[in-house]
C-alpha cells in the first residue's frame, strides 16, 4: 500500500457511540507497551503520528486512522496496564467489546504480543475474548529486532503454543525498528479489506 494520505479522523471514548464509517476497518489490540503505536506509525509510514510513550496505558480512546480515504487502521486501548484502576479497566473492556460487536465495517482484529516472552495470562485472555467476539485474530509478534536470528523459530513456536493457535492461524514476526514483517503485514491487511 502506497500511503498518500493519513488522518486521525475519529476518536471515541468510553461514552461514545460506535461510528458508522464508510471504509473497511482493521483493528489492533495488544497489552500496554507491546509496541502498538510504533507498529501503526510503521504501517502509516509516519514517524510519530500515533503517539508512542514509555508510559504504558497512554491510548485510552479508540483511534480511527484514515488511510488514503480507503480504509481505517483502528488503534484500541492497551490492556493489562497495572496502574489503571479496576473501574477504568472495566470501562475500557466494555468500550472495546462494544466496538468489536457493533462495528459494521470491522474486517479483522490483529493481536500484538511480545515475541520475546511466552504469552501472558492477559494475552491469552484477550485472544480468547477476540475469538469469542467472532474473529480469528492475526497475531503480530513484535520486537523481533530484540532476538538473534537463531532464536526466532523457537520463540514463534512458543507464542503459537502459548495461545493455542491452529496451524492455519496467521502469525507475523515484526519489528517497527527494522520494518521486518511490514510488507507481509500490509499484504495480510489488504487481503482482509479487499484491496
Amino acid at each position: 500500500m502506497v500511503i498518500k494520505k493519513v488522518n486521525l479522523d475519529i476518536v471515541i471514548g468510553v461514552t461514545s457511540a460506535i461510528p458508522d464509517t464508510e471504509f473497511p476497518e482493521v483493528a489492533f489490540a495488544g497489552k500496554s507497551n507491546v509496541g502498538k503505536s510504533s507498529l501503526i506509525n510503521a504501517l502509516m509510514n509516519r514517524k510519530s503520528y500515533a503517539r508512542t510513550s514509555s508510559q504504558p496505558g497512554k491510548t485510552q480512546t479508540i483511534n480511527f486512522y484514515n488511510i488514503n480515504d480507503a480504509m481505517y487502521l483502528v488503534d484500541l486501548p492497551g490492556y493489562g496496564y497495572a496502574n489503571a484502576s479496576p473501574a477504568v479497566k472495566a470501562k475500557w473492556g466494555k468500550m472495546i467489546e462494544k466496538y468489536l460487536r457493533q462495528s459494521a465495517n470491522l474486517k479483522q482484529v490483529f493481536l500484538l504480543v511480545d515475541i520475546r516472552h511466552d504469552p501472558s495470562e492477559n494475552d491469552k485472555m484477550m485472544y480468547n475474548w477476540i475469538v469469542d467476539n467472532g474473529f480469528r485474530p492475526v497475531i503480530i509478534a513484535t520486537k523481533l529486532d530484540k532476538l538473534k536470528r537463531s532464536q526466532i523459530a523457537k520463540h514463534v513456536k512458543a507464542v503459537r503454543a502459548g495461545l493455542g493457535l491452529k496451524e492455519d492461524d496467521i502469525l507475523i514476526p515484526f519489528s517497527s525498528q527494522t520494518k521486518q514483517g511490514l510488507d507481509e503485514l500490509w499484504n495480510t491487511i489488504e487481503g482482509y479489506i479487499g484491496q
